[in-house]
């Protein structure tokens, strides 16, 4: 089963909404509305709700909201009550059934007729609940072999596991992060960000090569992904030819695959999809 990058997808392609996802429904429909998706959505009936109530609860928590950096979203309200087995499913939603489906079966299917087929996880590997940096994590594991999980396939069938790395760290909210840059310095070398949810400044750190060389053992990564480049060297922006590229970005990769023992496959020079060069077909992958 190939992982593809996104941007990649045949625009035509079935999407898919695996049993581990969580859902807020208002947010989706907004989705499904802008993507023109309606008809290649399938959920599958075992995907759990966020509820109303998920969303205040967290935000209504201190510790989570001021200590932990909760995006307040209701992900983990919503997580706690499908441990406890009380969880809304899919299945339990009237809005939903015209969309539901056996996503394991279109899957495997798919896989079966020669397809390509991506699973896409989120949240970055130090956020995994077991793995990362506890209690500054997030809800579930985050690691290749959890999504596999949560889609419901067993990880042999994956050909390509892409780890997607930015040119530098950040993070929002509490937590630990090496060499953390200060407020001034990030903003003097053009690396703030603005959290898209929260709306909050991301805390900036030079790309760590001891975190990116653990990420890659425990997700098992055969090719990475390596994203912002255009940020951390302005000449790069919108170049979409490796030999293109300045020399200090193409030092920056050589040093990431020397390093790494991976090979960095696609490289995102700017905003747009298009804004990338894929090696994949050069390096044989």
């Amino acid at each position: 089963m190939r992982m593809i990058p996104c941007g990649f997808v045949n625009p035509n392609a079935i999407l898919c909404i695996a049993a581990g996802a969580n859902i807020r429904i208002d947010v989706l429909m907004k989705e499904i509305e802008l993507t023109k998706a309606k008809d290649r959505l399938k959920i599958d009936p075992q995907a759990s709700i966020i509820e109303d109530e998920h969303v205040k609860k967290e935000r209504e928590d201190a510790y989570l909201i001021s200590k932990i950096g909760s995006t307040g979203q209701g992900v983990g309200a919503a997580m706690a009550d499908r441990v406890r087995r009380v969880a809304k499913l899919a299945r339990d939603v009237k809005e939903l059934e015209e969309y539901l489906d056996d996503v394991l079966m279109i899957l495997w299917n798919t896989y079966q007729q020669g397809h390509n087929v991506l699973l896409e996880g989120t949240q970055g590997y130090y956020l995994s609940l077991y793995h990362g940096t506890y209690p500054y994590v997030t809800s579930r594991d985050t690691t290749a072999s959890a999504i596999c999980s949560e889609v419901g396939i067993g990880p042999k069938m994956v050909d390509e596991v892409i780890v997607v790395f930015k040119s530098y760290v950040t993070r929002v909210g509490g937590g630990p992060l090496l060499g953390e840059l200060s407020e001034e310095e990030a903003e003097k070398r053009g690396l703030i960000e603005v959290a898209t949810v929260t709306g909050r400044r991301r805390r900036v750190a030079p790309f760590n090569f001891d975190l990116a060389r653990r990420a890659v053992l425990a997700n098992s990564a055969t090719q990475i992904a390596l994203t912002r480049v255009d940020t951390l060297f302005p000449t790069a922006s919108k170049i979409r030819d490796y030999d293109k590229l300045p020399r200090e970005a193409k030092k920056f990769i050589e040093e990431i695959e020397n390093t790494l023992k991976v090979p960095v496959t696609i490289i995102s020079t700017g905003p747009d999809i298009f804004d990338t060069i894929d090696l994949r077909r050069s390096k044989g992958l």
